[in-house]
């Protein structure tokens, strides 16, 4: 065996030439930022998405001399995950990595909180990481390859007021990141999960102007800012690649070390 190990290895294990990757809700926030790295990494995309504006990604991705391809739906609806999965075969062929990144959070007062957002959370964050990573693994599994990688948060490992289905959700996803891992990694398929902290995008402006919350969460934050979306680009890239490939059910946070602090 010798050095044939080290001689082997290039940076070409960070490439993601050649490859079709499903990223649900790529047409806006953190979901954009995983399907431009993945065009700049060579990879060509497919975008289940909810909303009607699919412009921005679009052209992101044809910058990068990739083709983006999308399908429009609720992905909790009967049926839906199977048009994803059989839509992206008829696209490209194939499917090499997915990213399960749709998602909806929703607060409330926990004595009055209605059932339908406890349901409609708990359908979208956990159960169609489960359908559609399930779907998409019958796929990689003929194909002896791919990669999954789920979307959990920094509420995957604690907790916050007022919404009790999110962190129930996001727990949740741990648990089946590591349950694909156990079931597909003899079939050359890894399955691991990104977890987000703090970021700062569109979505939490309102909850960085409040001065007394920021401070309260950048304080916690060991390196003193809140993320940006490249922060989250090239670890998604990675786990994607060939350079992952011996890592299998395992979550990585990119939180700034926000869940190491009290």
């Amino acid at each position: 065996m010798g050095n044939e190990p080290l001689s082997r290895f290039s940076m070409d294990y960070f490439s993601l030439k050649g490859k079709t990757a499903i990223i649900t809700g790529a047409n806006m926030g953190l979901g954009m930022a995983y399907a431009l790295a993945f065009a700049k990494a060579g990879a060509d995309i497919y975008i289940p998405h909810f909303t009607d504006d699919v412009d921005e990604i679009k052209q992101l991705v044809e910058a990068e001399g990739r083709k983006a391809a999308f399908i429009q739906g609720d992905l909790t609806e009967p049926g839906s995950v199977q048009a994803v999965v059989a839509g992206c075969l008829k696209e490209y062929g194939k499917i090499d990595i997915l990213v399960n990144n749709a998602g909806v959070s929703t607060f409330g007062e926990f004595e009055e909180y209605p059932d339908a957002q406890w349901k409609r959370c708990i359908e979208l964050d956990l159960n169609v990481v489960y359908y559609l990573g399930h779907e998409t693994a019958k796929v990689m599994i003929k194909q002896r390859s791919g990669k999954i990688i789920n979307i959990g948060s920094a509420l995957s490992y604690t907790a916050d007021k007022k919404c009790p289905p999110y962190v129930a959700a996001k727990h949740g996803v741990i648990g089946l990141t590591r349950s694909f891992a156990n079931e597909l990694g003899a079939y050359n398929i890894q399955t691991n999960a990104i977890c987000p902290g703090f970021l700062a995008t569109e979505v939490n402006r309102e909850l960085r102007e409040d001065q007394a919350f920021y401070d309260k969460i950048t304080n916690r934050i060991p390196a003193g800012r809140w993320g940006e979306l490249d922060d989250l680009m090239g670890t998604a890239v990675f786990l994607a690649s060939k350079a992952s490939d011996y890592i299998n059910g395992w979550n990585i946070s990119i939180d700034g070390g926000f869940t190491t602090t009290l």
